[in-house]
């Protein structure tokens, strides 16, 4: 799955729009390497969200194309 999608299922990131200017402008990182909105993510992934002063850390624990809101919180993992 495309990381913008991804964040965007998620619910890290709101909109997918969002999800890949966060991308383009190199705030989101995927195990450890700035990552582009095109990247694959798998599970086992370890992503890296810089929102202004604050770092999310997260672990991928599932793939799915769409979720419930409710279920959206056990596609990750927060380190």
């Amino acid at each position: 799955m495309r990381l913008d999608k991804f964040l965007k299922v998620s619910r890290l990131i709101k909109r997918r729009t969002v999800a890949n200017e966060a991308c383009d402008a190199g705030r989101v990182m995927v195990n450890g390497k700035v990552a582009k909105a095109c990247v694959s993510v798998k599970t086992g992934d370890i992503l890296e969200i810089a929102f202004g002063q604050k770092t999310v850390k997260v672990e991928v624990l599932s793939i799915a194309e769409s979720v419930r809101k409710e279920d959206a919180a056990e596609m990750f993992r927060y380190l």
